[in-house]
């Protein structure tokens, strides 16, 4: 008898956690951008939405910047802290490692309880939200070029901005979403808001492609794991411990001010693609997802609480200063006076207390951006520096000259005023630094390979320079 109710016990709790797993089970709008999925099944006709109802194996593309799906659930969504990792809900898409293709997640709760999402959209503001290189309230308009084929799509945006979203050859029908599948897009041009994130594409590398993945709070953003679809990953951690995807926290919630507000349960959620960009032969950046999860509470299930973001760096920089920007979150939420120091890995660049990078050469260079209250949490970032030499000729001047030209082991610069001076090789690598004196300098150059330098004096009020060679 006892061993018959443990087996009872046992059995209903798994079929009470068969019965509290929930899925997409309505879609009430699909309005994609063009994209090279668009007008063809299974991820870019009406015909995806059957596919994301019901479990997290669909396929439904959501285009370029701005396209979206509205959906629900059975039942509301509760915000629970006894859910893993404090978690609510995971969106499954088809990202993989280094390859990000972000949308920005909204929630809404039915207030008015008639089932439709026509209450107020709150956004998740996930890691990127607070960076200078986030627009809110983006808007970009969609020309349809003509035709049956692709052809290449004009754009323009609020920002007086303006491109063509390039089509290649794998995809030959319009990309342009079509009268025969979306009906309810104008044929003409049609115009789609949101918010756009900077995401970082890397196509330095032959034939290979990266789209860098957000540290968290966006969709198709990270990719499936192996583990149990209802168990969700630590959104605050970069490994794929359980079922990978993005996992999502209702408290990370923002109204239109950008303030975080409280929301016990939601009833809706819109998905959105909210970067822009073309990766080569792989096509625009257009987020697709699979379907949707809700989480069940388990309150052993706990991990990292705190994350470190830094705002990317540029793959080239090529400008000799950079504000650094970074953020702290706890639970998801930004620390707003959070301080943060910065070190970097060679003598070529240095940091300032406005936490403006500073670069003096090429070269390569590796930043660290540190908690200043608990150096436990960190975040790096690398990139290549090409520093423009910046030879921009001073007309003849005869209180500056550089002699003799071309030099040998000495080079004599003639200035009437104190200045800071930097000798640079052709390709922008400072080989030299000093103090000039308002005199004639000897400068020692035995020890430098013959070529081409550059010779640039900085002054209170500006700057000489002057190219020569040594031989």
């Amino acid at each position: 008898m006892i061993m018959k109710r443990v087996l009872f016990t046992i059995l209903c709790i798994v079929v009470a956690g068969i019965a509290s797993a929930q899925y997409i089970n309505r879609v009430f709008d699909y309005k994609p951008a063009p994209g090279q999925f668009i007008n063809v099944s299974p991820w870019g006709t009406p015909a995806a939405i059957d596919g994301v109802i019901g479990g997290v194996y669909g396929n439904m593309t959501l285009g370029a910047f701005g396209g979206y799906v509205v959906f629900g659930f059975e039942a509301p969504v509760v915000n629970d802290p006894q859910n893993p990792f404090g978690v609510d809900f995971t969106i499954f898409g088809n990202a993989y490692s280094d390859w990000s293709e972000p949308a920005v997640v909204f929630v809404m709760k039915d207030e008015n309880g008639n089932g439709l999402p026509d209450d107020t959209w709150y956004q998740l503001a996930g890691s990127d939200h607070f960076f200078s290189s986030t627009k809110i309230n983006y808007e970009i308009t969609w020309e349809n070029p003509g035709g049956a084929s692709a052809l290449d799509i004009p754009w323009n945006d609020n920002f007086g901005n303006s491109g063509l979203l390039e089509v290649n050859e794998f995809h030959p029908q319009s990309w342009y979403p079509s009268q025969e599948f979306f009906p309810e897009i104008d044929p003409l041009e049609y115009m789609l808001s949101g918010t756009f994130i900077d995401t970082k594409i890397d196509t330095s590398s032959q034939g290979i492609v990266k789209s860098y993945v957000r540290t968290f709070g966006y969709a198709d953003n990270h990719a499936r794991g192996v583990g149990d679809h209802l168990i969700p990953d630590n959104p605050y951690t970069s490994e794929i411990e359980n079922s990978g995807g993005d996992a999502f926290d209702i408290s990370w919630a923002i109204n239109d001010r950008g303030e975080y507000v409280d929301i016990d349960q939601i009833d809706f959620v819109k998905v959105q693609s909210a970067s822009m960009g073309s990766a080569g032969w792989l096509g625009e950046l257009s987020t697709e997802i699979c379907g949707a999860a809700d989480v069940a509470p388990d309150p052993q299930l706990k991990g990292e609480d705190k994350v470190l973001v830094m705002k990317d760096l540029p793959l080239v920089l090529k400008s000799s200063s950079l504000q650094l920007e970074s953020a702290f979150f706890i639970d998801g939420r930004v620390v707003p006076d959070a301080r943060f120091d910065y070190a970097v890995s060679s003598d070529i660049a240095y940091v300032d207390e406005e936490s403006v990078l500073h670069v003096e050469e090429s070269g390569i260079l590796s930043i660290t951006a540190t908690l200043a209250s608990n150096p436990q949490y960190t975040c790096t970032q690398e990139c290549v520096v090409e520093l423009s030499t910046g030879i921009d000729m001073a007309s003849d001047d005869p209180t500056f000259s550089v002699f003799p030209v071309p030099a040998t082991d000495f080079v004599n610069v003639k200035s009437v005023r104190p200045g800071i001076y930097h000798l640079f090789t052709g390709n922008g690598q400072i080989c030299l630094s000093g103090e000039i004196e308002p005199s004639v300098q000897q400068i020692d150059v035995s020890h430098l390979n013959p070529g081409f330098y550059i010779l640039s004096v900085i002054y209170s009020d500006g700057k000489q320079i002057r190219k020569f060679m040594i031989q």
